[in-house]
């Protein structure tokens, strides 16, 4: 005798209950929806879980357009200025989560990142949204519905969300599941990277540089006109800190990156005043006034010998006060995925409505958070990137 296969009707079933796809099935359910979120975890909410070291930095005040990165800039303005940082900032404080400023308008949860994913739980349950964890998609096909065939059966709705992230943190669970539904209905994908990630060096360099490895410095780091202001962190494979990942949404294979190793000093007026002052100090002792200097002592035996100041000529001065300013390193690669707290690229935004996030091809199917071609910079904006399109999806599925 055949089992018979366990039908499940919906209005809306969303892939995916991470940020995006909680906020969108929250809203959708606000409105009366019959809404059914599938996760293929077993626990829900995970890179949430893992974000700001643990305490979830879950929005940035300063969230603007100029912040995100897509094949078009301007895609993301509608649902960002539809769904603010204030929003969500309301809705941390109806559930009475105490949360603080970091820097750069970075908020953070004061206590844990579970915080979070509970508000988000919590309001689905109001909102009746069905959540099924551990739900393994085996297949989805459309007709005038759609069919989607799991391991808990099949759910058949009028609408279906994609919500399922990008390829960054495969280890807990990520997966390019997202792309390959939208290659099913015939959507165009710009190419995926790793992005937020640091960057690997070329051998020379690392087996220049590997000493210095856990050695942070606060510098301007600049690739492509885009320029960031934070630290770098030496690794033991390369290139890391704020200021690395920042710049590493920016960067491509070949570029180089050009690091102000001094970022509010004049260099050529400082070591020619220190010249003047006293011609007997050597270089190193005044570089080590402010830099590590375990950095200087490379530096210097690198690129700039030590010796007293007043036996360096001032065109050599010049060349390494320039040197500091400009130091010009080209990376070998990104680190890669593992490490990468996102995924450049994605779903191309000419595909979607900007608007309601559904596919202009596709009737009832819809695309939010990650799996988008739309990247944040660091710092809570790709949490705000998540509220604001699951938030905008949710007002029409």
């Amino acid at each position: 005798m055949t089992k018979e296969i366990n039908k499940i009707n919906c209005d809306i079933a969303i892939i995916g209950a991470g940020a995006a796809g909680m906020m969108c099935a929250i809203e959708a359910g606000k409105r009366g929806r019959k809404t059914i979120l599938l996760d293929h975890s077993t626990k829900i909410g995970r890179k949430i879980l893992i974000s700001g070291g643990g305490r979830c930095n879950f929005t940035n005040t300063g969230t603007s357009p100029d912040a995100f990165l897509s094949e078009n800039k301007h895609f993301c303005r509608s649902a960002l200025s539809r769904y603010t940082p204030e929003n969500f900032i309301a809705l941390v404080k109806k559930h009475q989560i105490s949360y603080h400023h970091k820097k750069l308008g970075q908020l953070f949860c004061d206590g844990s990142a579970q915080n979070i994913v509970d508000l988000l739980l919590k309001e689905c349950e109001e909102a009746n949204v069905q959540i099924n964890s551990a739900c393994k998609i085996n297949k989805i096909n459309k007709d005038k519905h759609f069919y989607i065939e799991t391991n808990q059966g099949i759910f058949v709705s009028e609408s279906l969300v994609i919500a399922t992230g990008g390829l960054s943190i495969p280890q807990i669970g990520a997966t390019g599941f997202g792309y390959e539904i939208a290659k099913q209905f015939d959507l165009n994908i710009v190419t995926t990277a790793p992005a937020l990630v640091g960057l690997s060096l070329k051998k020379q360099d690392l087996n220049e540089l590997k000493e210095l490895s856990g050695l942070s410095i606060d510098t301007l780091v600049e690739c492509n006109k885009k320029s960031f202001r934070e630290n770098i962190l030496f690794t033991h494979v390369g290139l890391s800190g704020p200021a690395i990942l920042q710049i590493s949404l920016y960067w491509r294979q070949n570029n180089s990156i050009y690091i102000d190793l001094l970022p509010e000093i004049d260099t050529i007026s400082w070591l020619s005043q220190k010249k003047h002052e006293n011609p007997n100090i050597e270089l190193k002792n005044i570089l080590s006034e402010i830099l590590p200097k375990r950095f200087v002592d490379k530096f210097c035996y690198l690129y700039a010998p030590s010796k007293p100041i007043k036996q360096i000529d001032d065109k050599t001065l010049k060349d390494y006060a320039n040197f500091l300013k400009t130091w010009t390193i080209t990376p070998a690669n990104l680190i890669g995925y593992e490490k990468a707290e996102v995924t450049r690229g994605g779903v191309d935004t000419d595909e979607l409505s900007s608007q309601t996030m559904e596919s202009k091809k596709v009737s009832g199917l819809y695309f939010i958070g990650e799996v988008v071609d739309v990247t944040g910079q660091l710092g809570g904006y790709n949490f705000q990137w998540a509220w604001a399109s699951g938030f905008c999806a949710g007002q029409y599925v």
